[in-house]
C-alpha cells in the first residue's frame, strides 16, 4: 500500500510504500524452492541440493530482487492510482521506524511540469532569407580549383608556363630549414629541416611568413620572432627568438582552367561548363536551403523557450546531461582520442541539457494540442528528398526503411519542421536576407 503523496516542491512529491513483512518471506521462499529445482553443488544432485544451502548461496540476491519488485510495483500502482506522471527515476530509501513486522520505504521524485504554451500570435520570430549568385557560383568554382592545385618549380619553364621571377611570394609552396634560439640556445621545436609550407594559408606566425617572402632558392635570412603570449607552447609564448630560415625549394601553385577537361573531373561527362555552373547552382541552393531552414527553425525553438514559462525536472536534466557527456566521451573515442583519462563531469552538459528538456516538453505539448505528429506521407517525401543527392534513390529509401531507428530519425525531423511551419503560421514573422557567406558560415545548434 501506499500513503497520500506529500508535496515538497514545485515538481518534486513523496510517497511512502509499505507492506508486510511476511509477504516477503513468503516470495522469498517460494523462489528459493524454484531455485532448488535446478541448482547444483558438489556432492549433490541437480535439484537435490538442501534448501538451507540454496538459501546461504542465492538468499541475498532473492531478497533483494523481490524488494525491488514488490517496491517497483507498489510505486507503479500508487503513481497510476494518483495519476502521476512521474520524471525520471524516483529514490527510493528505508525507513528505519517502521512498524513492527512491516516495511516502509520513502518514495521521492519528480512529476512532469503542466507546460501552458503562451499566445503564439504574440510571439516575434526573424526568419533569414539568402540567395545563390553567380558570385557564389564562382566562389566556389575558386574553391574547386584550388582543390586540384599541383606545384611546378618556380622558374624553370614548363607546359603552364614557369610561375615568374624564382622569389617566394604569397601562394608558393616552399621547403625551407630553420633554427631558432633564444638568448642564444636553440629550443625544442625550434628547429627543422625540409619543412614544407605555402605561404599566405597561415600555418606560420606572421613574422615567419613576412621573413620568407622574396627569398631566392639557396638564400637565407635572420629575424626576431615575438611569441605570443597565448601561443600553445608554454616554454616559449610571449618570449622574442631569433629565426634563420634557409630556402631550400620554391614551387608555384598552378590551378586548372576552368574549361572542358575541369568540368569533366567535377562528373560532367560532355565537359559543358554552363552545366557544370548549373549543377554547382543546385549544389549550393540545397544547401542554403537546409541552412536557412536550421537558422529559421533555432529562431523558433528560441521564440518558443522565451514565451513558455516551465519548471523543468531536475532528473530529467541529469538524465540527458550523462547521456551528452557519453556521446562526447565516444565521438572522441571513435575520432582516435584517448579519453580514459579525461573528464567527462555531466555538469559541462547540464545548460545544454535543461535547454534540450524544456524544448522537448514545450514540442511535446505543442504536436499533443495541435495535433503535429509525422505522416507517413510526410516521412516518405523527407526521404525522397534527402535521396535526390544520391546516385541511386532508390537505396536510400532501403536504408531508412529497413532500419526503425533511421526511420524514427527522419521522424523527428518532420515532427520539428511541423511545428516551426504551425508557429511560424501564428506568430508575428520579420524577414531579413543575409549574405551568402554569413548563412554558410553560421552553425545553429538545430
Amino acid at each position: 500500500m501506499a500513503t497520500a503523496v506529500e508535496t515538497l516542491g514545485k515538481l518534486e512529491r513523496r510517497l511512502t510504500i509499505s507492506f508486510p513483512v511476511a509477504d516477503v518471506r513468503n516470495e522469498v521462499e517460494k523462489r528459493l524452492k524454484k531455485q532448488a529445482k535446478t541448482a547444483k553443488a558438489p556432492g549433490f544432485r541437480p535439484g537435490k541440493v538442501p534448501l538451507k544451502m540454496v538459501a546461504a548461496q542465492y538468499g541475498y540476491q532473492i531478497e533483494s530482487d523481490v524488494l525491488n519488485d514488490k517496491v517497483g510495483r507498489a510505486f507503479n500502482e500508487a503513481a497510476n492510482e494518483n495519476q502521476l506522471r512521474v520524471a525520471g527515476f524516483p529514490k527510493i530509501e528505508p525507513k528505519q521506524d517502521a512498524p513492527e513486522g512491516v516495511l516502509e520505504f520513502d518514495a521521492t521524485f519528480e512529476v512532469y511540469p503542466d507546460v501552458v504554451i503562451g499566445d503564439l500570435a504574440t510571439v516575434e520570430v526573424e526568419t533569414v532569407a539568402a540567395d545563390v549568385t553567380d558570385a557564389e557560383i564562382d566562389k566556389t568554382i575558386d574553391i574547386l580549383r584550388k582543390q586540384r592545385v599541383h606545384y611546378h618549380t618556380k622558374g624553370e619553364a614548363g607546359e603552364h608556363g614557369d610561375g615568374g621571377e624564382p622569389v617566394a611570394a604569397e601562394g608558393d609552396r616552399v621547403t625551407v630549414d630553420f633554427v631558432g634560439k633564444i638568448d642564444g640556445e636553440e629550443f625544442p621545436g625550434g628547429k627543422a629541416e625540409a619543412y614544407t609550407f605555402v605561404l599566405g594559408e597561415g600555418r606560420m606566425l606572421p613574422e615567419f611568413e613576412a621573413a620568407t617572402v622574396g627569398l631566392k632558392v639557396g638564400e637565407s635570412k635572420t629575424f626576431p620572432l615575438a611569441f605570443p603570449e597565448d601561443y600553445h607552447g608554454k616554454d616559449v609564448a610571449g618570449k622574442t627568438a631569433d629565426f634563420t630560415i634557409t630556402l631550400q625549394k620554391l614551387e608555384w601553385a598552378h590551378m586548372p582552367e576552368v574549361d572542358a577537361e575541369f568540368a569533366r573531373s567535377l562528373g560532367i561527362e560532355d565537359g559543358a561548363i554552363d552545366k557544370m555552373r548549373e549543377d554547382i547552382k543546385t549544389n549550393l541552393e540545397r544547401e542554403v536551403t537546409a541552412r536557412v531552414k536550421a537558422r529559421n527553425k533555432e529562431a523558433v525553438m528560441d521564440a518558443l523557450v522565451k514565451s513558455t514559462e516551465l519548471e523543468v525536472p531536475k532528473a530529467m536534466i541529469q538524465q540527458d546531461s550523462e547521456r551528452l557527456a557519453d556521446m562526447t566521451r565516444q565521438d572522441m573515442m571513435q575520432r582516435g582520442m584517448d579519453v580514459k583519462s579525461m573528464p567527462f563531469p555531466a555538469e559541462m552538459f547540464a545548460d545544454k541539457a535543461e535547454r534540450r528538456v524544456r524544448l522537448g516538453l514545450i514540442l511535446s505539448q505543442l504536436v499533443e494540442d495541435n495535433k503535429l505528429q509525422a505522416t507517413q506521407e510526410q516521412v516518405k517525401a523527407q526521404i525522397e528528398d534527402f535521396s535526390q543527392s544520391y546516385e541511386d534513390p532508390k537505396e536510400v529509401l532501403k536504408y531508412y526503411y529497413s532500419d526503425r531507428r533511421r526511420l524514427a530519425e527522419v521522424e523527428a525531423l518532420v515532427l520539428e519542421e511541423n511545428v516551426v511551419n504551425y508557429v511560424l503560421g501564428k506568430a508575428k514573422v520579420g524577414s531579413k536576407t543575409i549574405a551568402f557567406d554569413e548563412l554558410m558560415g553560421s552553425n545553429p545548434q538545430g
